[in-house]
């Protein structure tokens, strides 16, 4: 009984090899690769520490030096300056807002000629995409560094830095959600009769839309801590009084406008996350 067992065991064993070899016995160069990749990587890291000339007494010196102005911030206090803080924080959330206002607007057309499953020729589409690329890969603070040698110093060149860096990103978000669309919907527009833009706007958005809203929050939540970091250059808003007084040691006063900023980013994060879900035919959310 045990023999046949056995042999019975023995023969699925070597079925399963047969069938299954590749997974149970890889081949040398897979398992060289299955090492080798974590060796590369541990490597870099190693280099780029070595670069940088990392070391542990360095970080725990500035642990020290970073509780120690920690130790001045509190409590946080904005001296006589709150009005104005106020009012540059609104003009900060209105950089963010106006600025990815209208780069979603803009990247939308953008964003359909980019899709693969609108338009089929490959070198327009290429095109469109590498100049998207263009558009994203400069980041915001170098838009901004620009505008204002354009347009001069203040917002309009801070909404100008996030509308042109957002059109790039729209419109590459945009185009991977058109061609990830279900094309069921597109082909009953077609057999009724209904054009090709009949299919893109009865076929394709609706079902892109709520991505779409979805991106577009996020991006706005986003961009307000980009345009705080923008204000610094003088394209407006709360960054310029945040680095003054930083510059000044005033750290009691620099806490308070994190707190001022961070407060408003989980508002807008908050109210987001409901008009999100509203938009979208979702139930009543929990916390």
């Amino acid at each position: 009984m045990s023999r046949g067992l056995r042999a019975d065991a023995m023969a699925r064993r070597a079925e399963f090899s047969a069938r299954y070899g590749a997974a149970v016995s890889p081949s040398l160069p897979r398992q060289l690769s299955r090492y080798l990749l974590p060796a590369v990587l541990l490597a870099l890291l190693a280099a780029g520490l070595w670069r940088v000339d990392f070391s542990p007494e360095r970080i725990w010196n500035g642990l020290g030096k970073l509780g120690f102005i920690l130790s001045f911030m509190v409590p946080p206090h904005p001296g006589n300056l709150l009005g104005l803080f106020i009012r540059s924080l609104g003009e900060t959330v209105a950089i963010a807002f106006l600025g990815t206002l209208l780069g979603a607007i803009m990247a939308l057309p953008l964003g359909v000629l980019a899709a693969r499953n609108v338009i089929p020729s490959w070198i327009f589409r290429f095109s469109m995409r590498r100049g998207l690329d263009v558009l994203r890969g400069v980041d915001t603070l170098i838009w901004a560094l620009i505008f204002i040698n354009v347009v001069g110093l203040g917002p309009f060149a801070g909404i100008l830095a996030i509308m042109v860096s957002d059109i790039g990103s729209f419109g590459k978000l945009y185009s991977e959600a058109i061609e990830a669309s279900d094309k069921k919907p597109v082909e009953g527009i077609r057999a009724a009769g209904g054009s090709e833009l009949h299919a893109l706007w009865y076929g394709v958005l609706p079902q892109v839309f709520p991505v779409m809203v979805s991106q577009v929050l996020y991006f706005f939540e986003s961009n307000t801590r980009s345009a705080t970091i923008i204000g610094i250059v003088g394209a407006g808003g709360i960054g310029l009084h945040l680095a003054d007084q930083i510059r000044l040691n005033e750290w009691q006063t620099v806490a308070f406008i994190v707190l001022m900023i961070l407060v408003t980013v989980g508002i807008i994060d908050f109210c987001s996350t409901r008009f999100r879900f509203a938009l979208i035919g979702k139930g009543r959310l929990s916390g």
